[in-house]
């Protein structure tokens, strides 16, 4: 018998804790590997993107070639920001250079906010996973000490057995818990290495459009 097929052999309770577990696994390490393609393209995206813009002849056509390169579209919102918005809105309200803000800041966010998805996610798995396979530790050893109490000849066999398959919810709780916490850390230093790019980039086109006496 495998140890999966002991986990789903226990109560309701310690199969829910092992189903949780498994949850919480797959949607870590989906997060994490979509995550992985999606910053390794956006940061060359943007990269590339990034220098286009600085060799085209004007703003359009730069806009235009960072489009080109960036396929995630973080650049697309921060480059717009330079043209003339809809007259007769809100976003046409105020001085050139308080519309210009608003426009990176709109873009800065969006972008922020994409680069972000799923970074709650790990961390909370992080956080939570070894608690629960705690829960199933406990919850398996309570039960393996009912089922000596009520036997009339306890052997090391029955005592071996259903405590070893509760302690190794901890290390199934560890398990899970590890990969996520690693890849919140590492990605979030990948988050901000392409962030930081993405707010020097708006830095740069609001001091281009509006020169030293917009700061």
């Amino acid at each position: 018998m495998t140890m999966w097929a002991g986990w789903l052999q226990g109560d309701a309770a310690h199969v829910a804790v092992a189903l949780t577990l498994l949850a919480m696994s797959i949607i870590s390490w989906a997060l994490i590997l979509w995550k992985i393609i999606l910053l390794w393209r956006s940061g060359a995206g943007v990269r590339r993107g990034i220098a286009a813009f600085w060799q085209a002849p004007d703003w359009e056509s730069g806009a235009r070639a960072a489009n080109g390169f960036d396929a995630s579209g973080f650049l697309g919102p921060l480059a717009a920001a330079g043209l003339a918005p809809r007259s007769g809105t809100l976003a046409a309200a105020g001085t050139l250079g308080q519309q210009h803000m608003r426009a990176l800041r709109a873009g800065l966010d969006a972008a922020t906010r994409r680069l972000q998805y799923g970074q709650v996610v790990l961390a909370t798995v992080g956080a939570t996973a070894p608690f629960v396979g705690l829960l199933g530790t406990v919850w398996g050893i309570y039960h393996a000490l009912l089922g000596i109490a009520e036997s009339t000849q306890p052997s090391l066999a029955q005592i071996a057995a259903p405590v070893g398959q509760a302690l190794i919810m901890t290390a199934a709780g560890l398990a899970v818990a590890i990969p996520a916490v690693l890849g919140y850390n590492l990605l979030g230093r990948w988050i901000a290495r392409i962030e930081s790019e993405l707010e020097g980039f708006a830095f740069d086109l609001h001091g281009l459009q509006h020169g030293p006496a917009a700061d």
